[in-house]
């Protein structure tokens, strides 16, 4: 069941925020992503961004290479109109879905997912993680030189898709996932590199230290402080 962090928001700058109390299925989240972002286009829904977990799950993007689908029948496999490849979606990881009215805000999509790794970066700041970006890597990657000089991994997963200029989809943040559900993909077409977690690199945060540092940094990087 999804509950709302704020009351009965207007329709203001300020979106509503959300937080699932349990995994949502993909194909549920999916439909209520899409029926808000169109009720946001109409302008009869506030801006909305909602936290939750899903069941373990493999998605394929609108970039997704069938030879990346390691084992498929591990988990379920749900493709997708976001951008990207494959990813894993599971328990220990926050997901946040991003439903934001661009054509009032700024109509430029480079500008939104540049924003986005803003904010997952200023959010793994908040545990004293460096969060870095990678030319030709969507994701947030971070150093690993106790595997090596040039060892790197993915700690966060961006996929977008827009429609009538409001966003949905959004991106993900390994906090404590089993690591070895992504062994089922080539998570986001990338071999060469590895996946980590906050609870990996040695970070004892729980969901809800999560939670708060992402909607303190939101406000940092959007301009909209959630009520």
């Amino acid at each position: 069941m999804v509950k709302p962090l704020t009351q009965s928001p207007e329709l203001t700058h300020v979106p509503e925020w959300r937080i699932s109390d349990a995994p949502v299925p993909y194909e549920e989240a999916v439909r209520e992503m899409e029926e808000r972002a169109a009720a946001i286009a109409e302008g009869t829904a506030p801006e909305l961004v909602w936290l939750l977990e899903h069941p373990p799950l493999y998605t394929a993007g609108t970039s997704a290479d069938a030879r990346d689908l390691i084992d498929p029948t591990r988990f379920p496999v749900f493709k997708t109109g976001r951008g990207g490849q494959f990813t894993y979606h599971g328990p220990g990881q926050r997901v946040a879905y991003v439903m934001l009215d661009l054509k009032r805000r700024k109509p430029d999509v480079r500008s939104y997912v540049q924003d986005l790794e803003r904010w997952l970066i200023a959010t793994l700041a908040e545990f004293n993680v460096k969060g870095e970006l990678r030319e030709g890597r969507v994701g947030v990657w971070v150093r690993r030189p106790e595997k090596g000089m040039t060892a790197e991994d993915k700690i966060a997963a961006i996929g977008v898709r827009i429609r009538k200029w409001v966003t949905f989809h959004g991106v993900s943040l390994n906090v404590d996932p089993d690591l070895d559900h992504f062994t089922g993909i080539v998570p986001c077409g990338i071999s060469q590199f590895g996946v980590t977690s906050l609870a990996d690199l040695g970070r004892t945060a729980t969901m809800a230290d999560v939670d708060i540092a992402l909607k303190r940094t939101f406000a940092e990087i959007f301009g909209d402080a959630p009520a």
